[in-house]
């Protein structure tokens, strides 16, 4: 089980979450009271073991400036998580080209499971799912939770019995990503029902804002490592 620490604001949070297990940690520079700058990132990231994936979150900016942030911050991935833009995706996958392959900086779309859902909005999911899956451009897909128009952050999990087929018609050779209110109470249920590649969890393991918990990212990290 793939397992990501995201929302990190200083290098303390993230070296404790590397030393316990993560295979990845997050940084997020979208707007949100965890947001963070490239030059704050650049001074936490070569301090991590290189085998952690640095990994950020970004809203819908023009490609050339995700891509500059990225490199300046020294990340692995970036996390499309401004909605979905095809042609945003297609002039990343370009621009990440250059080098050697398994250099090479990594895509993950965020898509969204609507709170009291209905049957719309999950045929739409599984579109997005179908045309990730068909394109061949995202390396990952995030699932999160959409409470309104709030995308992310909400702390609130989805209804992962519900997801259950849409996730595992829809996209069968995706890596997928749950994220959305978990925590370590309830990212063993999550792994059960979805059977997710890997999981994302940000609020679920802070004592307050931009501050994790070591005592609830060890039972996060122990519990969704010993779920599957």
């Amino acid at each position: 089980m793939w397992i990501k620490i995201c929302a990190n604001t200083n290098l303390e949070d993230a070296q404790l979450a590397a030393n316990l297990g993560a295979d990845a940690v997050g940084f997020v520079f979208a707007p949100s009271p965890r947001q963070v700058t490239a030059a704050q990132v650049a001074q936490i990231t070569p301090h991590l073991p290189t085998h952690v994936e640095r990994i950020g979150v970004f809203p819908a900016l023009e490609a050339e400036e995700i891509a500059r942030i990225a490199r300046q911050a020294g990340l692995t991935a970036v996390q499309l998580h401004g909605g979905v833009s095809h042609t945003l995706v297609q002039q990343l996958h370009e621009l990440f080209q250059v080098g050697i392959k398994q250099d090479r900086i990594k895509i993950i779309q965020t898509l969204h499971w609507q709170i009291d859902a209905d049957t719309t909005s999950a045929a739409t999911l599984a579109e997005h799912l179908k045309t990730s899956a068909a394109n061949g451009l995202v390396d990952r897909v995030l699932i999160d939770s959409k409470v309104g128009t709030s995308t992310g952050g909400t702390g609130i999990a989805f209804d992962w019995t519900a997801a259950r087929a849409t996730l595992a018609e829809a996209a069968p050779h995706l890596k997928l990503i749950v994220a959305g209110g978990l925590r370590p109470d309830n990212v063993a249920d999550a792994i059960h029902k979805l059977a997710p590649w890997g999981v994302d969890v940000a609020s679920g393991v802070e004592q307050s804002p931009g501050h994790k918990s070591p005592e609830k990212l060890t039972a996060f990290i122990h519990t969704a490592r010993h779920s599957t």
